[in-house]
């Protein structure tokens, strides 16, 4: 059975940093698309970032370039999302979502969607 399990959320200062893991299980990643995203209290679930497996293309928002860092660890068959300098804007539950045999992350077009893993940044 495919799944996709998040972790490494929690409570972290302004200014402060977390990394959060995608694990896969079910399936292998290679062929699939990547995506985090993010849903704030009383707002729509946006697009974070997202890696295609297949050629390790990786793409921003806006909001988080230059502070987010995705990669992807093969063997353990897991997405890593590299947060630095988080604000409290970045207080959201995040998702992580997979799509098959696709380059992008389109929200509409993803396979797996994980549970997602609560980050609170305050201080």
């Amino acid at each position: 059975q495919a799944q996709l399990v998040e972790s490494g959320g929690g409570v972290v200062q302004p200014g402060g940093s977390l990394r959060l893991s995608c694990a896969a299980s079910g399936f292998t990643l290679d062929y699939y698309a990547i995506g985090w995203f993010r849903q704030a209290p009383g707002k729509e679930r946006e697009g974070v970032s997202c890696i295609s497996a297949s050629n390790g293309y990786a793409s921003y928002a806006d909001s988080v370039k230059g502070r987010f860092t995705i990669s992807i660890d093969f063997a353990k068959n897991t997405v890593y999302l590299q947060m630095n300098g988080l604000g409290p804007e970045d207080t959201a539950v995040y998702s992580c979502a997979a799509a098959y045999e696709s380059y992008f992350c389109e929200e509409d077009g993803m396979n797996y969607w994980g549970k997602g893993t609560l980050v609170t940044v305050s201080s």
